[in-house]
């Protein structure tokens, strides 16, 4: 990490909340001037009018309803006074290019959206008269309509449906959505008859309120779940180590068991369409294949029971943590609501990401599509690269957001670990842990964002590169490609842990962020067989607490959705709900998985650097060990830690 300029000094000297500074105030800077080039876009947008365009909307010759236009050069029909105009109209809405995602039919500027089915061309000719409001082209007259021999291809295809216009964007929005099925036909396929869709939808809307209670009691399971799981750790850590370690025996047995059987029995085993020539050839085969098989297993077998008789005090060390984590929970109640104020940030700054890249689809030079002959603004020269720009800005703020999120919890578990007195933990740790996020560490977590902003950029192109050539590339670039794409996600996942661990590093030393993932990577490398354990056997306990709650989901909404006899009606809400529970499940639980992570590598750096021999810790007043519930008075003396880490090994 010397490549990233740290002035550390060599040595660590462990200090956990004593001094604060702020770190890597560089790329704060670097973050401010690329949330300001964000701004910037959205202003630019605001600026020329393609805000104006998308909410107000425009017609086919670049005119913007509702306002007075500008001539512009080249285009008929164009800078025309729109002032009472102020709906869009479209003449064919149901001329739908679902692999544009786009209306391809002429649109209008109109005064009112015409409220009831109009069948002939009489029909738009009394409308014109009577409310003013002219849905032909603007060169035809509305009281010649029935005669004139445009009105086949400039006039609405009829019969024209009822519309009304949108509340925000002020476009006329048929109310019979029967031509929009083309749309459902970009999403998904139906076999049989299309009133199995209705059937479904149908099913949904009845049975509303009982998806809702359904997902708040995915809610509630997994806020409980997360205290009670340091009660049922030890069971389901020592459940699963029994499961894998009987079930390598009984695979090995098993192939053994075949290969004794194949040796004794093997004439009334052998397959009877062979040739009688070939009978011993295929026999011997099919012996030295069970051989090697169940020789393999029993290798395998060993050195797995090997490890979990090494590893069992490590497996001690996984339930220890996650009772430690189930009582972090206890005293701070507030980590609960984590995910809940990421994904309000995150779902605000992605409601203004899609409004922004509306915006951009509405801005630049008009143009002329020459097989259409509609006017379409685009981005030309430097200004398409605008829309890259604000494809990054997705994906590094987002991962911004999820930063401070880990920042977040782990400066809370750091205070909890290293106050040894929990009577003098601050009255709301969350908070203080954010304020002293904002005040000194945001320049580590845009730091840490953007090398993962690095690595799922690529990683992202060649997905799309994939998809765009699925089908026309060969073998060996098809198997390039998927290499690439996971050797870019494994990257990535190595990074998103060492950046975990970085930030814990960060909240409790206050260093940069080049400087604290590397004391982290050492730690890490030096409790490696823990590491793996944790991850290993703590992610899977994680996997079996999310697939209770989804099971237990399941089970209460097919009880609640049972007297819906028929399947369709009630296997939308059922699957909604379900993938509801995963996800509240999933986001819990991750936080859980954080604090198991953040105690864990405040434990390493406690026992390796705190061992109360050189009185680092002396000036603690109480110490509150992490196994009992007891409290240890005064210091933490040498015979004391020793056992405290015996206990923890």
């Amino acid at each position: 990490m010397g490549c990233c300029g740290s002035t550390e000094r060599t040595k660590r000297e462990w200090r956990p909340l004593e001094d604060r500074s702020s770190t890597d105030l560089p790329w704060f800077l670097l973050f401010i001037v690329f949330c300001v080039g964000m701004g910037s876009i959205c202003g630019f947008t605001v600026a020329t009018g393609g805000a104006a365009r998308l909410v107000y909307g425009y017609d086919s010759y670049g005119n913007t309803c509702g306002q007075r236009n500008e001539q512009i050069e080249g285009v008929r029909l164009s800078g025309l006074d729109h002032t009472d105009r102020k709906f869009v109209f479209f003449l064919d809405p149901c001329n739908i290019d679902i692999v544009q995602r786009k209306i391809k039919s002429v649109a209008l500027c109109v005064s009112l959206c015409p409220p009831e089915t109009m069948n002939t061309y009489q029909d738009l000719q009394r409308f014109a008269m009577i409310n003013g409001s002219e849905l032909c082209s603007y060169e035809l007259a509305g009281h010649k309509y029935p005669g004139l021999p445009e009105r086949f291809s400039k006039c609405p295809k009829l019969p024209v449906p009822p519309s009304k216009p949108l509340p925000v964007f002020n476009r006329c929005t048929p109310l019979d959505v029967s031509c929009y099925a083309k749309f459902a036909e970009a999403v998904v396929t139906f076999v049989g008859d299309n009133s199995v869709l209705h059937r479904l939808i149908a099913g949904v809307a009845s049975s509303k309120e009982i998806i809702i209670g359904l997902c708040v009691l995915a809610l509630v399971l997994s806020m409980i779940l997360m205290v009670i799981i340091r009660y049922i750790s030890a069971v389901l850590v020592w459940i699963l180590t029994a499961l894998v370690v009987l079930g390598s025996l009984g695979g090995t047995s098993v192939l053994w068991w075949l290969y004794i059987d194949h040796r004794l029995y093997g004439n009334d085993t052998s397959p009877k369409v062979v040739k009688e020539e070939e009978e011993e050839e295929v026999r011997q085969d099919v012996g030295q294949a069970l051989l090697v098989y169940a020789a393999a297993a029993t290798v395998f077998t060993i050195i797995l029971f090997l490890l979990m008789l090494f590893m069992r005090r490590r497996v001690s060390l996984t339930i220890a943590l996650f009772h430690v984590a189930g009582k972090v929970f206890l005293h701070l109640p507030l980590l609960t609501l984590q995910p809940f104020v990421t994904f309000l940030a995150l779902l605000l700054f992605w409601m203004y990401w899609v409004l922004v890249l509306l915006f951009l689809g509405t801005t630049g030079n008009p143009v002329q599509n020459e097989e259409t002959g509609l006017t379409e603004f685009r981005l030309t020269g430097p200004l398409q690269y605008l829309t890259w720009y604000h494809a990054v800005g997705l994906i590094w703020i987002t991962e911004f957001i999820l930063a401070c999120q880990q920042m977040t919890v782990a400066g809370a578990v750091v205070t909890y670990y290293f106050t040894r007195d929990k009577n003098r933990l601050p009255l709301t740790p969350i908070l203080s842990s954010v304020l002293r996020l904002v005040r000194y560490h945001l320049g580590t977590v845009a730091k840490g964002s953007f090398i993962i902003t690095l690595v799922k950029i690529p990683r992202l192109i060649l997905m799309y590169i994939h998809n765009q050539l699925k089908g026309k590339e060969n073998a060996c670039a098809r198997c390039l490609l998927k290499t690439c794409i996971c050797c870019l996600w494994c990257l990535e996942k190595c990074l998103n842990y060492l950046n975990q661990n970085a930030y814990a590093a960060t909240a409790i030393n206050s260093t940069s962020f080049c400087t604290s993932a590397r004391d982290a990577f050492v730690i890490l490398v030096e409790n490696a067989l823990r590491v793996a354990t944790i991850n290993a056997i703590g992610d899977f306990v994680l996997f079996l607490g999310k697939i209770l709650i989804v099971t237990s989901t399941a089970f209460a909404g097919v009880l609640l959705l049972n007297y819906q006899r028929d399947y369709a009606e009630w296997l939308l809400p059922l699957i909604i709900v379900c993938l509801f529970s995963f996800l509240v499940a999933h986001c819990f639980l991750s936080i859980f998985e954080i604090v198991v992570d953040v105690l864990f590598l405040c434990f390493a750096i406690d026992t390796k650097y705190n061992d109360g021999l050189r009185g680092r810790m002396s000036e603690r007043a109480e110490m509150k060990p992490m196994v009992s519930d007891s409290s240890d008075e005064g210091a933490w003396p040498g015979r004391r830690a020793r056992q405290r880490r015996r206990e923890w090994a």
